[in-house]
């Protein structure tokens, strides 16, 4: 039996960009676009900026990753890497202070990636360098679509290094919390529902990205309420705006998820957050199965239920007040 299959074709980046000011750095600072780099780095990427001034210069794009609020210079090259851009984008993250750069490029030289595998190597614990090389793909005459290739990236042991420090020097309490979040992150990582998990962090909550800025899911691990939970977290700038979108579609969510869940618990705080929780002594960690179980699933089914629908909603509140008028 014949089998019509497409072509694969690869398609020069410039046919789509031309300019990396003008079209690509615009492109790529798209709240879509910049969270699907972030998946490819295993990072939550949130835009502070594009062109910002560095003295008589400008770095391309500024990032905050939400997960641990540490800041990336972004250099874009749609060329063959060079050393010029790689001084400027180390100039860049020194004066921003920044704690690393993502360098993206069309073609990714050898030397170009061994000199970022090198630093990584050989800088501080606390010193990020990230290539990224920039691939277009049509099948025969489809769209392009673009693919985020990671070609030198820090290791897992340093990044979790840079998190914890000295051990050492955290408080018991401090410990605990680390340890129980790198065990959810293990269990959450087999779930192909999660398509990125951030590092384990020593304190009270783990985030998880529901794909959308200004929005994500927080875990909870409380030694001071003896509470496990999760909770949509949502910053305060479009806090009433997405709540209320959100309310629309409570019994729908709350049937997906099978349990109720407190909407908004805390009405005077600009943050809003609905979540669910329960009983949960974090210092018994016999029950450690018990409670990770429980929590990777309510994740699961949060982001299930809460993503589809937050990449959908308008958070403009002054386009959403005209539409509900």
């Amino acid at each position: 039996m014949s089998v019509d299959l497409g072509k694969l074709k690869k398609i020069h980046v410039r046919e789509i960009w031309s300019h990396e000011a003008l079209d690509f750095t615009p492109w790529l600072a798209k709240e879509e676009n910049i969270a699907e780099l972030g998946k490819a780095l295993g990072l939550e990427l949130e835009v502070e900026g594009t062109e910002v001034a560095v003295g008589p210069y400008s770095a391309d794009i500024l990032v905050k990753d939400a997960g641990s609020n540490d800041y990336y210079v972004i250099e874009n090259q749609l060329e063959k890497t060079d050393h010029d851009h790689l001084g400027k984008a180390i100039t860049y993250a020194s004066v921003l202070d920044a704690v690393g750069i993502i360098w993206i490029a069309s073609n990714f030289t050898e030397e170009h990636k061994k000199a970022l595998d090198w630093l990584n190597d050989h800088t501080s614990n606390s010193i990020f360098f990230y290539g990224v090389s920039l691939e277009l793909w049509s099948i025969d005459d489809s769209k392009p679509a673009v693919k985020f290739n990671v070609v030198s990236q820090p290791t897992e042991i340093v990044r979790q290094t840079a998190i914890s420090k000295s051990t050492d020097s955290l408080t018991p309490t401090r410990k605990l919390q680390l340890e129980f979040w790198t065990k959810f992150r293990e269990k959450l990582k087999t779930r192909p529902e999660i398509p990125s998990v951030q590092t384990a962090r020593p304190q009270y909550w783990y985030d998880v990205s529901l794909g959308r800025s200004g929005v994500h899911l927080s875990n909870l691990a409380s030694t001071s309420s003896n509470q496990i939970g999760v909770r949509v977290y949502i910053h305060n700038k479009i806090a009433d705006n997405a709540l209320n979108q959100l309310m629309q579609f409570k019994d729908e969510i709350e049937s997906e998820i099978g349990e109720k869940l407190e909407w908004n618990p805390n009405p005077d705080n600009r943050d809003k957050i609905i979540s669910l929780k329960r009983d949960a002594n974090i210092e018994d960690k016999n029950k450690w199965d018990e409670y990770l179980e429980w929590l990777v699933d309510r994740t699961v089914k949060f982001r299930r239920a809460f993503g589809k629908r937050v990449k959908t909603m308008n958070f403009d509140q002054d386009t959403y007040d005209s539409e509900i008028d």
